[in-house]
């Protein structure tokens, strides 16, 4: 997950074609995975707003995979 959103963003900011498919996927599933921190931020700058809304859900999600890790590890 952290990695299709961390996708997104490079794409974003290296401004990928967006008629793309490839860049089209990423960003559909990048918005479904960051639906909920997606507006979250309101910078005036568009690359701001893309970098802590869609950052902060990787950060979350890999944050709860490695908890998710840890936990199946010790058992």
């Amino acid at each position: 997950m952290a990695l299709i959103l961390g996708l997104w963003i490079l794409m974003y900011l290296l401004d990928a074609n967006r008629a793309n498919d490839l860049v089209q996927f990423v960003h559909n599933a990048a918005n479904w995975l960051a639906g909920w921190s997606r507006d979250l931020f309101t910078f005036d700058k568009a690359w701001a707003r893309v970098i802590a809304g869609y950052g902060l859900a990787a950060v979350v999600y890999l944050f709860i995979g490695h908890a998710i890790a840890g936990r199946m590890s010790r058992n």
